[in-house]
C-alpha cells in the first residue's frame, strides 16, 4: 500500500489543482476562524446584552476544538472536490486502464483511492488541530483537551465527504458531470435535511414526540450533525422547541454510511467495464 501511495503522490504533487485546492483549504480555515475571532471581539463583546448569551472566548482551550471543527468543516468540500477531479480524470484519460494493464488488480486501484480519501481526511484534520493550537495559545487560556472529540467528528465528516466523492466518480466517470453531480447532490441533501428538521420540530410541538433532528440521519448530514456551534447558549434556550440531539444514534448512522459507501464503491469497481 505504501508503494501505491507513493505512486499516487508522484501523480499529484505537481498537479496545479492539488496545489490550489489544498492552499485554498488551509487559507480558508485560518481566515474563517480569524473572522470569528474578530467578530466576537469587535461586535459581540461591544454589545452589553450579548454577554448574557455569549460568555468567554470561542477560542479558549475549553471550547477551541469545537470552534475550529465547526467553522472549518465548511471547507471540506474542497478536498472532496479534489478527489472527484483526480478520480474522474483516471477514467477520462484511461490511466486506470493502464494501471491495471501494468499489473494492478481492480481492487488495488480502488484500494489506493480509498487510502487517498483517508489520507486527505487525516491531513485536513491535522490542519484543524494545528489551527486549534494556534488560536488556543493566543487566547491566553490554559491548555485543555475538553471537547477534543469534535476533532474526531471533523475527521469523520471529512472521510464521509471523500467517500461520497469517490463513489460519485465511480458511478459517473466523467469529470465535469461528476463535479456537477457532487454539488447537486450536496445541495439537494441539505434541502431535504432542512425539511426533515422542520418536520421534527412540528412533530415535537404537536405530538410531544422527540425524534431528534431527522435531517441528521441522511448520508452526508449524519457526520455534519455531530458538529455544533460553540455558541451553545442560544441553542440551550431553544431546547423546549427544538428536537434534542441524539449524537450516539447519529454517529452510528455516519459510520454505517461509510461502510455502505465502501462496499458500493467496491462492487462498482469490480463489476463495471474498464
Amino acid at each position: 500500500m505504501i508503494k501505491l501511495l507513493k505512486i499516487e503522490w508522484l501523480k499529484i504533487k505537481s498537479y496545479t489543482g492539488f496545489i490550489l485546492l489544498s492552499s485554498f483549504f488551509v487559507l480558508g480555515v485560518l481566515t474563517t476562524n480569524y473572522l470569528v475571532y474578530i467578530f466576537k471581539k469587535n461586535v459581540i463583546d461591544k454589545v452589553q446584552a450579548s454577554q448574557l448569551l455569549f460568555s468567554g472566548s470561542p477560542f479558549d482551550f475549553d471550547v477551541v476544538w469545537k470552534t475550529v471543527s465547526y467553522y472549518s468543516s465548511f471547507f471540506l468540500m474542497l478536498p472532496a472536490l479534489l478527489l472527484v477531479i483526480l478520480m474522474s480524470n483516471e477514467f477520462t484519460y484511461k490511466t486506470h486502464r493502464q494501471n491495471i494493464i501494468d499489473g494492478w488488480s481492480r481492487f488495488e486501484f480502488l484500494k489506493v483511492k480509498l487510502a487517498m480519501a483517508l489520507v486527505f481526511a487525516l491531513g485536513s484534520t491535522l490542519v484543524i488541530i494545528i489551527t486549534g493550537l494556534l488560536f488556543g495559545l493566543t487566547s491566553g487560556s490554559s491548555f485543555s483537551l475538553n471537547g477534543f472529540e469534535n476533532i474526531g467528528y471533523f475527521c469523520l465528516k471529512a472521510l464521509t465527504y471523500n467517500m461520497v466523492a469517490i463513489l460519485i466518480s465511480l458511478l459517473v466517470r466523467r469529470s465535469g458531470v461528476a463535479i456537477a453531480l457532487f454539488f447537486i447532490y450536496t445541495i439537494f441533501e441539505n434541502g431535504v435535511s432542512l425539511l426533515l428538521f422542520f418536520l421534527a420540530v412540528k412533530i415535537k410541538r404537536e405530538n410531544e414526540l422527540d425524534l431528534s433532528n431527522l435531517g441528521n440521519y441522511l448520508p452526508m448530514n449524519a457526520s455534519d450533525g455531530l458538529l455544533t456551534s460553540p455558541f451553545a447558549q442560544f441553542s440551550d434556550m431553544a431546547r423546549t422547541v427544538l428536537p434534542e440531539d441524539n449524537n450516539m444514534l447519529v454517529l452510528a448512522f455516519a459510520l454505517a454510511y461509510i461502510v455502505v459507501f465502501y462496499f458500493w464503491s467496491k462492487r462498482k469497481m469490480l463489476r463495471s467495464d474498464l
